[in-house]
């Protein structure tokens, strides 16, 4: 079942349910989707890699809202937002834990025969490519970072 598929059933469950979060979150992916197709001007489906990179911006987007109402004390605009993340990984594929981001960032280290964070752009380009949709940048980032640095 292809992800607009998916997201058309979860819609409808979303409002049985009258789940307002759920609902919110699914609307905003539909919509991404859309704004994704008109914008290439193809009425296709979007490959799996261009779906996977807009789930996580839309996570991205929500952890950065939460992140700063967490900051300026506002847990009421910050809840809502970590709710959608939730719902919005469900179409994400599982994450890796930072132990297995390692091993492998470790491994591509090697192969590039980086030493030194000035090879960090190298690592940083193989990394991104290999491990996309397993884990968010950020996470590879640190990952990468830990290991040159």
């Amino acid at each position: 079942m292809s992800l607009q598929q998916e997201l058309m059933v979860k819609i409808k469950e979303a409002m049985k349910s009258k789940d307002k979060v759920a609902l919110e979150s699914l609307r905003a992916i539909k919509s991404e989707i859309l704004l994704a197709q008109t914008k290439t001007g193809a009425s296709e489906d979007l490959t799996k890699d261009e779906e996977i990179k807009l789930l996580q911006k839309l996570v991205k987007q929500r952890k950065d809202s939460a992140a700063l109402y967490l900051e300026q004390g506002r847990d009421d605009l910050a809840n809502p937002e970590l709710a959608q993340v939730e719902i919005i990984a469900q179409f994400l594929p599982e994450q890796m834990n930072e132990d297995e981001l390692k091993k492998i960032v470790a491994g591509i280290i090697e192969t590039v025969g980086a030493t030194s964070m000035k090879d960090m752009g190298k690592v940083m380009g193989i990394a991104s490519k290999q491990l996309a949709g397993k884990a968010d940048g950020k996470a590879i980032s640190n990952a990468v970072k830990q290991l040159l640095g």
